[in-house]
């Protein structure tokens, strides 16, 4: 079996700040959906996929807020619509994240394809 030894005298101190991962933010964000209350996000990615799933987002009705800059705030206490216009889901095959949680909160769904 490989291994790596390491032998240091010196313990290690300091912080690294590790970017977010867009495969990772894109179905927390879209969370939001399953819930009245606030989610809150820290260390988003800030990449078209994540403007363009808030779009979507504030398009059914849900509140969407950057706080500064990687901190999203959302808010599914005021979806309005449970459909995605094409218009936003032909730019990002991801949006069909939405669907799961249409579904578990509303009992249905329409997203067009990709």
């Amino acid at each position: 079996m490989d291994q790596l030894l390491i032998r240091g005298g010196i313990p290690l101190r300091g912080s690294v700040r590790i970017s977010g991962a867009k495969n990772a933010a894109l179905p927390c964000v879209t969370a939001g959906l399953l819930t009245d209350g606030e989610l809150r996000l820290a260390n988003a990615p800030r990449l078209k996929d994540i403007e363009t799933i808030c779009r979507l987002l504030r398009h059914m009705g849900v509140a969407v807020e950057e706080d500064r800059v990687g901190h999203l705030t959302v808010s599914g206490r005021t979806v309005t619509r449970l459909e995605a216009p094409y218009d936003l889901v032909r730019t990002m095959r991801a949006s069909v994240l939405v669907l799961g949680p249409l579904l578990a909160r509303f009992g249905r769904a329409r997203v067009s394809l990709p």
